[in-house]
Parts: C-alpha cells; sequence; structure tokens
C-alpha cells in the first residue's frame, strides 16, 4: 500500500512539473497594460489551455539604455519598444529581439498600412515589431489657470521669465529635448542624426558645442525647469506647462483637470510605440506572446488607446482623430530616428552641459 501511494504521490509530481504555470513577463511603459487588461490576458490564455500567467514587471519602461539593459539581462520576455530604439547604437538592441510571424496574429492585416513594415523595425527581412500606438513629445497647459491668450506660441516663448520654475520635462530620453532646441532655431529638429548620416561630422560637432545656439537655447530652457521626470510627470501644483507624451494627460482629465496642447508654431516630433518579443521565448510562452499582441490590436483596446491614453491608433477600425487633424504626424521629417550613435552621444552631452549650467544657477 505504501509503495503504490508513493508511485501515486511521484505520478501526481510529475503532472504538476509538466503543467507547472510559467510567466509571460511584459516590460512596458506606465499606463499602457492596465489591471484590467492583465485579468482579460490572463483569463483567454486559460481559455486556451495555456499554463501561463502574463505579467508587468518593474520598473517600467524609461528610455532606451534602461529598456536595453532589462531586455538584456532576461528580465523581460514582451517589451513595448519605442520603434526608433530598435536600431539605436548600431542596432544593439535588434539581436534580442525575434522575428514576428505576421500569420500568427489574427488582427495584423487590420494595421495602418503605412505603420505595418518600417524600415526602423526590419532586420533584413526579418519584421522586429507590432505597431501599439503613437504620438507626439508636446508640452500641454493647465487651463484651469491659463487662458487661451497666455498660451506660448513659439518655442522660444518658454524662456519668458513668467514660465521660469512652472515647467515640466522629461530627463528618461532627452533626445526630444534636444529636438525642441532646434526647432526653436528654425532647423530639423534631428539635425545633428541628419548630419551624422550625410557624413558631416565637424557640422553635428560644431552645432552641439559649447556656446552655440542650439546648447544655449537648452541652457536657458533647462534652467526654467520645475521637474525632470523620469517615466512620467507628476503634475506639481505650480506647474503649468509639462512635457508629456500623452497618456498621463488623459488620466488627469479623467480626474476632472483641464490640459490642453500647445500648438507651437515650429511644430513637434513623432513617436511610435511597439509591441516586441524577446529572443529565446519558445512553446507555450510565446504562443501567449502572440496572444497577447493580438489582444492589443483589438478595437476595445486601440479605442482605450485613442480615449484613455490620449495617443494614435495603430488600426484602421477605430476613429483616430489626432491622425485626421494632422495626417503628416508619421512623417519621415517628424519622426524619431534610429539615431546615429555619435549623434545620440551629442545629444547626451549637450544635455549634461545643460543640466551643469542649470545646477550653477542661483
Amino acid at each position: 500500500m505504501l509503495k503504490l501511494m508513493a508511485a501515486l504521490w511521484l505520478t501526481l509530481g510529475v503532472v504538476h512539473c509538466a503543467v507547472a504555470e510559467q510567466t509571460l513577463r511584459i516590460l512596458t511603459w506606465e499606463g499602457y497594460v492596465s489591471a484590467k487588461d492583465l485579468v482579460a490576458i490572463n483569463h483567454a490564455l486559460a481559455e486556451q489551455g495555456l499554463p501561463v500567467k502574463a505579467e508587468v514587471i518593474t520598473p517600467y519602461a524609461e528610455g532606451p539604455e534602461q529598456m536595453f539593459m532589462l531586455l538584456r539581462s532576461g528580465r523581460a520576455d514582451l517589451s513595448f519598444l519605442t520603434l526608433n530604439y530598435l536600431k539605436m547604437q548600431q542596432g544593439r538592441m535588434t539581436g534580442l529581439l525575434q522575428a514576428i510571424d505576421p500569420t500568427r496574429l489574427k488582427r495584423f492585416k487590420q494595421l495602418l498600412p503605412q505603420l505595418a513594415r518600417l524600415g526602423m523595425g526590419m532586420d533584413g527581412d526579418r519584421l522586429l515589431y507590432v505597431p501599439f500606438g503613437g504620438g507626439t513629445y508636446g508640452i500641454w497647459a493647465n487651463m484651469q489657470k491659463l487662458n487661451k491668450d497666455e498660451l506660448p506660441r513659439h518655442l522660444g516663448d518658454l524662456l519668458q521669465p513668467r514660465w521660469k520654475g512652472k515647467l515640466s520635462l522629461t530627463s528618461g530620453q532627452v533626445q526630444p529635448n534636444v529636438a525642441l532646441a532646434f526647432l526653436a532655431l528654425g532647423d530639423p529638429p534631428f539635425l545633428l542624426h541628419d548630419l551624422m548620416r550625410s557624413g558631416k561630422r565637424k557640422d553635428a560637432k560644431r552645432l552641439a558645442a559649447e556656446g552655440s545656439p542650439a546648447q544655449d537655447f537648452l541652457n536657458r530652457l533647462y534652467g526654467q525647469v520645475d521637474e525632470f521626470w523620469v517615466s512620467a510627470p507628476q503634475f506639481r501644483d505650480k506647474q503649468l506647462l509639462v512635457a508629456s507624451y500623452g497618456p498621463e494627460i488623459a488620466a488627469r482629465r479623467a480626474r476632472g483637470e483641464n490640459w490642453q496642447r500647445v500648438e507651437f508654431a515650429e511644430g513637434d516630433t513623432a513617436w511610435l510605440d511597439t509591441m516586441n518579443i524577446v529572443k529565446g521565448v519558445s512553446g507555450e510562452k510565446l504562443q501567449s506572446a502572440y496572444l497577447v499582441i493580438d489582444y492589443f490590436l483589438s478595437e476595445e483596446v486601440q479605442r482605450r488607446v485613442v480615449r484613455e491614453l490620449n495617443m494614435v491608433a495603430v488600426v484602421s477600425t477605430v476613429d483616430n482623430p489626432m491622425l485626421a487633424n494632422d495626417p503628416k504626424l508619421f512623417s519621415t521629417e517628424r519622426f524619431w530616428p534610429a539615431y546615429d550613435r555619435t549623434a545620440d552621444n551629442l545629444m547626451h552631452k549637450m544635455s549634461t552641459q545643460a543640466m551643469r549650467v542649470r545646477s550653477q544657477d542661483p
């Protein structure tokens, strides 16, 4: 009898090991994957008989270097990389990702054609991304404390004394801040990258040097800032102008606050966040990853991308007011590029210099 019981327990143990639950670890930006999403996803995985549980890892995504380090260390299986990250720094991120098989996604054909196969997301003929949602790096005004006539019309207006200590910018990725400096001067936002790509290294270094107009503007801009946020702005009471990618604004509006995007005459820059599967994910976990990606392309989720995250949807099955109002939103000259390594280093150097000058400001 004891031998029979021992054999039974051994058999049960083997069966338990065979169906042991795996974890699909998701690296995402704050606000993208809600608790409600996880409940729906895990219910769907269970319905499919997949012994996999999806969960969001901490910390949230903050920028290209941080996300690269998390993926390289094996901390995540599914990521929400911004498209231009894939080929930054000589494309080192591409080596961490596996190719997407569109035939495993029933909703892939619903993607906006102009976003489905962008060069920045391809490694040869390998597709490394599926679009999730896009938007702009914009400045938003608290209209409960400002009126329309008080809003800045040009980027240079941000340097006015009245905005000192009233502005919030990101430090999680500094390239959009540098782009603001070049836009303010009437130049293309990614001029340093453009010059490097065309072999004009000396010109790029000259424009990024200490004492250059762009560096001077960035120094003065940083001197106006009350808060530099990493993953999301905090919306401190005294902040009247807050830089945001969009999702955080929807949350403030849900609380009854009135935030309006400032339409600068110089324009702004656009980005696209994507979904990616990490190399090495296989079997039932890989099957689960495709199910999760398909879930985020559903009409319900993509409507939430527009209404709650204040972003641009990537499918043709939902209304897209931001894209309807600005059809050139994803034009080449406005799209964040996969920054050349030297250009990226120059932008970080400019930001570091501006931070140094700011710290010396009495």
